[in-house]
């Protein structure tokens, strides 16, 4: 694949727009959030479907397991300093979930299928994690997400209270109730009589298929990083290192067609995974949805904040930006 080549020229303009670029829409972002957790209730009283009570009977036990990953998320998070204990457990719990849902559904062939491809999901992502020293045998400990470090140092937290605040509110609790909701299509297709079909052949082939775009995407980052580090290690600066390296940031593989692709397959593995409830029989459109919906206004404002850091970073990240979507690839 061609690397992308960025002209010299254009350099001094990368500096001047990062005041831009920090400023994100945050309000935007924060309305569109308010707008999606108002959505699912609306979905669920005027297209359903209604829960039965074997499904509210496991939405319980679901709801407490995401409670008492709240509160340690809390409290380790603030005793430690260490926000980053949801991110490890983002791909874990998503598989007890599943689980659950399958044995409370009779292990059905549907149920079954979801949460296989749950947990190839979750172990992929756990042990690309893993690798960047996320777990240790004491599980609060291990390397915190860089993002975190920015976030609070920023001038909205300079009390402490408003951190703790944010930790509660949006880290802990927020984030725990997004990952349960994105497996809200499992919950209501539990209850389905309609037989595994072609349409779950679909959305299974699909979901499979982004699990490995996203696998690639995140070995393609990996091997550069490491190898950018190595040589850094060895006493090179940055603009000494060779193409593409010297830029600081990936452009090759799928990097060349798209600045997040393994954000655009995360979306889109669950996006996938809604499909199994249309496959049910639920709907084209039902509440379930909102799990995927509210995860893709997550990545808006996670990319954005990656994109603004590393703006600040590398001088050349500006034309990377105006050359290469953001999330869907490019092909041209």
């Amino acid at each position: 694949m061609e690397k992308i080549k960025f002209p010299h020229n254009i350099l001094y303009l990368c500096r001047l727009n990062n005041y831009e670029m920090k400023k994100m829409n945050i309000p935007l972002m924060a309305t569109l959030l308010v707008l999606s957790v108002v959505v699912c209730p609306i979905l669920y009283f005027t297209l359903g479907p209604k829960l039965d009570d074997v499904q509210l009977d496991t939405l319980r036990i679901l709801g407490i397991i995401a409670g008492c990953s709240a509160a340690y998320c809390f409290i380790a998070g603030e005793l430690t300093g260490n926000n980053s204990q949801m991110d490890k457990l983002w791909s874990l719990l998503p598989i007890a979930y599943t689980w659950v849902i399958a044995a409370k559904g009779g292990m059905n062939t549907r149920l079954v299928v979801m949460a296989v491809l749950v947990t190839l999901w979750g172990i992929r992502l756990t042990m690309n994690f893993a690798r960047k020293g996320a777990y240790k045998l004491k599980f609060w400990e291990g390397e915190e997400d860089y993002r975190w470090a920015v976030v609070r140092s920023g001038p909205a937290f300079k009390k402490r209270w408003a951190w703790a605040a944010f930790d509660l509110g949006f880290i802990s609790i927020y984030q725990n109730a997004l990952v349960l909701m994105t497996t809200f299509p499992a919950l209501v297709a539990m209850r389905s009589d309609k037989p595994f079909g072609w349409m779950d052949i679909v959305a299974a082939v699909l979901m499979l298929g982004f699990i490995v775009w996203e696998t690639v995407a995140d070995e393609q980052q990996w091997r550069f990083q490491t190898k950018k580090w190595a040589m850094i290690k060895e006493g090179k600066r940055l603009e000494e290192l060779p193409e593409p390296y010297n830029k600081g940031f990936n452009t090759m593989g799928l990097w060349g067609r798209s600045r997040h692709p393994n954000y655009f397959a995360e979306q889109a593995i669950w996006v996938c995974f809604y499909l199994f409830s249309i496959a049910a029989g639920i709907g084209i459109v039902n509440w379930s949805v909102i799990g995927a919906l509210l995860l893709i206004v997550l990545f808006q404002g996670s990319s954005s904040l990656a994109e603004e850091i590393s703006g600040e970073k590398y001088s050349e990240y500006e034309y990377y930006c105006e050359s290469v979507p953001r999330f869907f690839p490019s092909f041209k």
